[in-house]
């Protein structure tokens, strides 16, 4: 994973021997905000920002998917990283566009020279001023969500503003629980830190079950922010989190309305493209070598998520 420490990258894994075995995650270094205002500093453009991502992780899953659903594609292009993430972090395949970079922690030093933190994806860049607008993927999905209509014409709203404390409430839930709580297994360094999240996990999952028993989506009858930010661990969670993080007590397809409310938003028009499970295993079973150090990626499971959902029922 490594970090930059007063601009100089040194790798190094999370330290969780002061934290009695605990992972906890750093808050993200860049908290700019795209608004469409007069004055604003960054304002919604067509071709002025850049998204630079990793298919493999969730956070930045979910600016891809609000980049589709909202129709932002010609508008916003991207640069995805590898899926490999070892001893220089996140790179590039090939160099990215804008400078020629091969490592992403070299876009952070660009943007900040003294820069300390973790180097962390999505990173949303801005050309006009040649720094970073926002690495906070919660932050980022709300600019795509509203800030971009005139420009695109699309005005589907996924953070509708009858439905905020409702929405917010399900993400204050969702985050520490199944979001963050898959990273909290299978980072964790003791046993005692493990098993808490572990039945936080899966405590949090049965509520997540009946509550989909009888509503259509998180808040109702209506997607909104809540359910994708939800969906981008569900949708890794059998191919990655089973196993890999030993997340191991039930699978996603062994519940009777999580797997269906999975199908359900793996189908809707344009995620299903965003969505590359090779980079997803390769990144986690491969990067990952304390965990995994033989780097052996598992061939399976067989996922079954393009068969009929069930879910108008509900």
């Amino acid at each position: 994973m490594g970090k930059l420490v007063e601009g100089i990258w040194h790798d190094v894994w999370y330290d969780t021997k002061t934290t009695g075995g605990k992972f906890i995650r750093e808050d993200a270094g860049f908290r700019d905000w795209i608004k469409n205002e007069p004055n604003a500093k960054f304002q919604p453009e067509s071709g002025r920002y850049h998204l630079y991502v990793s298919l493999a992780c969730p956070w930045a899953h979910r600016t891809l998917i609000f980049r589709a659903l909202k129709g932002l594609e010609e508008h916003i292009d991207v640069t995805v990283v590898c899926p490999d993430m070892l001893s220089e972090g996140w790179q590039m395949g090939l160099p990215e566009p804008l400078f020629g970079y091969k490592r992403l922690y070299q876009l952070y030093t660009h943007a900040k020279p003294d820069y300390t933190g973790r180097v962390t994806v999505p990173v949303l860049w801005d050309k006009k001023h040649n720094t970073i607008v926002s690495n906070e993927s919660s932050e980022i999905i709300r600019m795509f969500n509203s800030e971009f209509n005139h420009i695109t014409g699309n005005t589907d709203d996924y953070y509708p503003a009858e439905l905020h404390g409702l929405i917010e409430e399900w993400n204050q839930f969702i985050y520490p629980n199944i979001n963050n709580g898959v990273y909290r297994c299978g980072f964790a360094t003791s046993q005692d830190a493990y098993e808490e999240a572990f039945e936080d996990l899966f405590s949090a999952l049965d509520k997540l079950d009946s509550h989909l028993a009888l509503n259509r989506y998180l808040a109702g009858d209506k997607l909104t922010e809540a359910d994708w930010r939800l969906f981008t661990t569900l949708i890794r969670f059998d191919a990655v989190y089973v196993g890999h993080f030993k997340c191991n007590k039930q699978r996603i397809q062994d519940y009777a309305n999580l797997q269906g409310y999975l199908k359900e938003l793996y189908q809707v028009k344009g995620v299903k493209q965003t969505t590359d499970f090779y980079h997803i295993k390769r990144h986690y079973y491969y990067s990952h070598t304390g965990i995994n150090p033989t780097q052996i990626v598992p061939v399976g499971p067989e996922l079954d998520l393009d068969s009929p959902h069930g879910r108008d029922k509900v």
